[in-house]
C-alpha cells in the first residue's frame, strides 16, 4: 500500500507545479498604449487601447508583452504600458453590483457593457468585489465581467 502512496504523492508534486504554471494572467492597462502586429515599435500599429482596460497576457519578451484583449484579439504591446493593478471589463449589457455577494443583497450600482472597474479583491464564491471609478463599490457575479 505504501508503494501507492508514495506513486500517488509523487505524481501530485509533479502535476500540482504544471498546473499552477498553466495559470492565467491579466494584468491592466496604466496609459493609452499602441497595440501592435508584432514585438516591435516597427510593427503595423493596430489600435490604440484605452487606460484601465484588462488584458490575458499570452507570452513576455524582453520589453514586449503580447496580450489578448476583451474582444479575443492578439496582438502586442510595451510592458511599461502595462500596470500591477488589476481591473476587469463588464461583459454583460446591463449589470447590477451589489452591496455584498449575493443575490438578495441591496443594490450597490449599475453598470452597462464595457465599463472598467477595479478588481477590490480576489473571486470568491461565484462572486466578485469590484470599485467603480467614482469610489462606490459592490459585488458582481464572476460569469458578468472579463479579466479574471
Amino acid at each position: 500500500m505504501r508503494p501507492l502512496v508514495r506513486s500517488v504523492a509523487l505524481a501530485a508534486a509533479l502535476v500540482l507545479p504544471a498546473a499552477l504554471a498553466q495559470a492565467i494572467e491579466y494584468r491592466s492597462v496604466n496609459e493609452p498604449a499602441i497595440l501592435f502586429d508584432s514585438p516591435s515599435d516597427k510593427g503595423k500599429r493596430l489600435f490604440i487601447v484605452a487606460p484601465g482596460t484588462p488584458v490575458e497576457v499570452v507570452v513576455t519578451l524582453d520589453k514586449w508583452v503580447k496580450v489578448r484583449d476583451p474582444g479575443g484579439a492578439i496582438s502586442w504591446i510595451e510592458r511599461r504600458a502595462l500596470a500591477d493593478q488589476r481591473t476587469v471589463m463588464v461583459t454583460a449589457a446591463r449589470v447590477t453590483a451589489r452591496q455584498r455577494g449575493a443575490e438578495d443583497a441591496p443594490v450597490a450600482f449599475e453598470a452597462v457593457k464595457d465599463v472598467v472597474l477595479e478588481l477590490a479583491a480576489p473571486p470568491a464564491e461565484g462572486w466578485v468585489q469590484v470599485r467603480h471609478k467614482d469610489g462606490v463599490s459592490g459585488y458582481l457575479r464572476v460569469s458578468e465581467v472579463w479579466g479574471l
